[in-house]
């Protein structure tokens, strides 16, 4: 039971980003006089809808994205209010609002468990507290120093100290490339030689640790939000790290996951967790990670993603601007309903592996 209210929780989580995702696009176009035709919340054959005024808006049954269908978006239209008619900067903020909605919703979900989770009442700071006596540190970090940099990655919270020196982005194991600021002063330690070592631990027993121990800082009002941008800052680095590495190959086609798993791995999250509300936190967590990615995938240069409606819009607008020609759109509306047919088969390919791997 509990593992089903969880599922029905990340669908609900699902939901409300692809709705202010769409909302993006919705608003900005009706600030700018831009006629919808249909706002609408997943895809495939509508359980409900209802028209108003001019537009239709509707919630469909397959889970899968959703659309803020406007007039003239992908052809020709001679009504004065249609988005291809629209001046080539109202088009930009109407394509990128959706995104920054996602960004907007993710911060906030941010701000809601960094200021009122447990395990927040510190925020940990990349600032050094102390090293310990056995530390592969000792004679390297000292007191006081301000990590700034791992293997070139700014280091924004104390969380990504441990997060960076985990990715082994150096290419060797407990290797590093470390950028302290000390005393005012940048200092570079390069090949820092920063592995896990038997050291005693606050119960008695001897783990496996770094021996580094960051400062701590009460959670307040300011530094919560404070705290909650560098986390979201964070989050958006993770996404850049993973697409490099699926460019260079060091993860698999076959290791992405869609919608089904991403559900079932919030689901096996909560279940996991301590208690419910401790459950409920990660989900919020996971959540914002998953705001933060779609905001960046969609703004990836690609057709039928809005960042290559984007690069569409500026590259029309300069060759007419050169050639004092208009451009007929549904070229344009060609290319990006050819990458739209692209997305849906690997959207498809993904939807059966993560289906398949349920039930192995």
């Amino acid at each position: 039971m509990l593992y089903f209210l969880y599922i029905l929780f990340a669908i609900l989580v699902f939901a409300l980003l692809i709705l202010v995702h769409e909302l993006g696009h919705f608003l900005t176009a009706k600030l700018f006089k831009i006629k919808v035709n249909e706002f609408s919340v997943f895809m495939g054959p509508a359980i409900w809808k209802k028209q108003k005024g001019e537009t239709l808006y509707a919630v469909r049954s397959i889970p899968l994205g959703g659309y803020c269908a406007m007039e003239g978006e992908d052809g020709v239209s001679d009504d004065p209010r249609a988005f291809g008619n629209a001046k080539w900067w109202k088009k930009i903020i109407v394509l990128v609002a959706g995104a920054g909605m996602n960004f907007l919703i993710g911060f906030l979900f941010l701000v809601l468990m960094v200021g009122f989770a447990g395990g927040f009442e510190y925020h940990t700071q990349p600032v050094l507290e102390s090293v310990e006596p056995g530390s592969s540190l000792v004679g390297y970090l000292e007191d006081g120093d301000r990590i700034y940099k791992i293997d070139g990655e700014r280091v924004y919270t104390g969380n990504d100290v441990t997060m960076l020196m985990s990715l082994n982005l150096s290419g060797t194991a407990n290797v590093h490339d470390v950028v302290v600021i000390r005393d005012g002063e940048t200092v570079l330690l390069k090949n820092l030689n920063m592995e896990p070592r038997p050291l005693p631990a606050a119960d008695g027993t001897t783990q496996m640790r770094y021996g580094m121990n960051l400062q701590v800082e009460e959670r307040t009002l300011t530094n919560t939000f404070s705290y909650a941008w560098n986390a979201g800052i964070n989050y958006a680095r993770t996404v850049r790290l993973s697409l490099q590495m699926l460019f260079r190959g060091d993860v698999g086609v076959q290791e992405m996951t869609g919608p089904v798993g991403i559900v079932k791995t919030i689901a096996d999250v909560g279940t996991a967790s301590a208690s419910i509300s401790v459950g409920l936190w990660n989900v919020i967590s996971i959540g914002a990670f998953i705001a933060i990615n779609l905001g960046i995938m969609n703004l990836l240069p690609i057709p039928a993603l809005d960042g290559g409606r984007v690069v569409g819009v500026l590259l029309t607008t300069c060759i007419e601007g050169v050639t004092k020609k208009k451009l007929n759109p549904k070229i344009e509306g060609y290319i990006h309903t050819g990458g739209m047919i692209v997305l849906m088969v690997l959207m498809a390919l993904i939807l059966f592996k993560d289906v398949w791997q349920i039930f192995l």
